[in-house]
């Protein structure tokens, strides 16, 4: 089983360099169920593997003009607050309702990546995002990270392509590195509480950082709407695959966490309702 562990590490280092997401989506079923190890220590496991990754991955789109600085690096600050909550946050949560949170989230983002956005509005070529979006939703996908092991990527790519208009492209390279400093800071949440086999650590580590050199040259190749589109299927089939390993847990818990998203969702477009007949919140 270590081979084929090896062998899908390079796969997931390939995934990161093509679509500045999806490490932790692969990394985390791998370790599980082909390593072996319990869900807690392959999520800590996978923020290690994935974080480094991500610093290769970065260097190969930062070369290219294929990263906003300012907008990651502060992203990826309020990312690492939020990053080391989750990682403290997740030792009272059962690892199996982790998984199933997880699997729901990369579901629902799964979903708004192949519907694309909904004003039609163009993706801006150049520019930063504004300062405070940037740090709401970094502190908020942060928290994610580090309480799944998700390093982020099926969130923030998401966030800087569909919220902040940059081109698929960019939003790739930028996101690795928001996903590396939120990885590094969830990882130090987890070793409060969690051991690491070090070893095996490296070994998948080195694997994946070959993937993301491939996946850093064929990323500026791709057709923006491909990319887009290619990530949302990618991140769709995977997320369906963890929610089948879970289906005990999954079957009553998924219901409850909709049926929040809905009610959550009616509250918002109420308001939205509201701000447009009345000119202003009430």
């Amino acid at each position: 089983m270590l081979v084929l562990t090896l062998l899908a590490a390079v796969f997931v280092g390939l995934a990161l360099g093509v679509l500045g997401g999806g490490g932790s989506i692969l990394t985390v079923p791998i370790l599980v169920y082909l390593a072996g190890l319990e869900p807690k220590q392959a999520i800590a496991m996978s923020l290690f593997v994935v974080g480094v990754t991500s610093v290769v991955g970065a260097v190969s789109h930062a070369r290219a003009g294929r990263v906003r600085w300012r907008t990651g690096l502060v992203f990826g600050a309020a990312g690492m607050a939020g990053a080391y909550g989750g990682g403290r946050l997740a030792q009272f949560i059962p690892g199996t309702w982790l998984l199933v949170g997880f699997a729901v989230m990369m579901i629902a983002t799964a979903v708004a990546m192949i519907r694309g956005r909904r004003d039609g509005a163009p993706a801006k070529p150049h520019g930063e995002l504004p300062v405070g979006l940037v740090i709401a939703e970094g502190v908020a996908v942060g928290a994610v990270t580090g309480l799944v092991g998700a390093g982020g990527g099926f969130l923030v790519v998401p966030a800087l392509a569909l919220l902040g208009g940059l081109p698929m492209t960019v939003a790739v390279g930028t996101s690795l590195v928001v996903i590396a400093m939120k990885s590094f800071a969830g990882l130090a949440g987890y070793l409060a509480t969690v051991d690491i086999d070090w070893k095996l650590a490296v070994m998948v580590t080195a694997a994946a950082v070959i993937g993301s050199l491939i996946g850093g040259r064929l990323a500026g190749r791709i057709p923006e709407t491909v990319l887009r589109k290619g990530f949302g299927w990618f991140v769709l089939v995977m997320g369906g695959f963890v929610l089948s390993q879970q289906l005990p847990v999954a079957a009553w818990i998924v219901p409850v966490l909709l049926l929040a998203g809905a009610g959550g969702g009616w509250l918002v477009r109420r308001g939205r309702r509201k701000v447009t007949a009345g000119g202003g919140p009430e």
